[in-house]
């Protein structure tokens, strides 16, 4: 990708960015006035789709998913706040798939999940494999996946723990921390610069480009 694409830019309610990557076809929409992304990553040689946030405007959500190949075998909510899962029942229900979340998430979230994600766990989709990472701090439960894209990239979608300029929000002092050293080591620490990172609100970007800021966000504290 170039750095231009890297931003993978989007409006609410406007059409989806897609990106053929390997194995893989991502898209990414923005699905509410606060441009809460939804993300369908497609396995191109079966078809199978996991969607990672069914945040709002479960219209647009769904055409989103009939826009690859219609098929939905999982839905990975990334943490419990309101604006991640808006969509998500009636996503269920038309679609009937699996779904999973954080494990500490779980119970704050309009549809129990099959599945309670643990940092370290993997998620198969078709020929497709995630990590999931767990990220603690901007909720208990927060959890971002890796996606290895079999062209030698990785992407990763972070919801609000990472955003370009950034870790998200946090409410102390403890659970400020406890997203830096998350993320420094379970992010920074483990995958390379050229890893594209795509958020829960807004544009992507690289660790590359926010890896010099880590010092930074550590002095001002958010």
């Amino acid at each position: 990708m170039s750095s231009t694409a890297q931003s993978c830019h989007v409006e609410p309610g406007g059409p989806a960015w897609l990106a053929n990557l390997g194995n893989a076809i991502v898209r990414k929409r923005s699905v509410s006035e606060e441009d809460n992304n939804a993300y369908l990553i497609t396995c191109r040689r079966t078809g199978e789709q996991l969607l990672i946030d069914a945040a709002d405007r479960a219209e647009d959500v769904l055409d989103l998913v009939d826009s690859g190949s219609g098929q939905l075998q999982l839905v990975v909510t990334t943490h419990q706040h309101w604006d991640h899962h808006r969509a998500l029942r009636a996503v269920v229900d038309r679609h009937t798939p699996a779904t999973a979340a954080g494990a500490n998430d779980a119970d704050a979230l309009p549809v129990p999940p099959d599945t309670r994600l643990a940092h370290g766990d993997t998620l198969t989709v078709g020929d497709l494999t995630l990590d999931v990472v767990a990220l603690r701090g901007h909720t208990p439960g927060s959890v971002a996946l890796a996606l290895r894209d079999g062209a030698g990239g990785t992407h990763l979608f972070t919801g609000d723990s990472l955003f370009p300029g950034g870790p998200g929000k946090t409410w102390s002092p403890e659970d400020f921390g406890s997203l830096m050293d998350d993320l420094e080591a379970r992010i920074f620490g483990v995958y390379p610069d050229d890893t594209v990172v795509h958020p829960g609100h807004g544009d992507s970007t690289t660790l590359g480009a926010e890896r010099p800021s880590l010092p930074e966000w550590r002095d001002r504290g958010w």
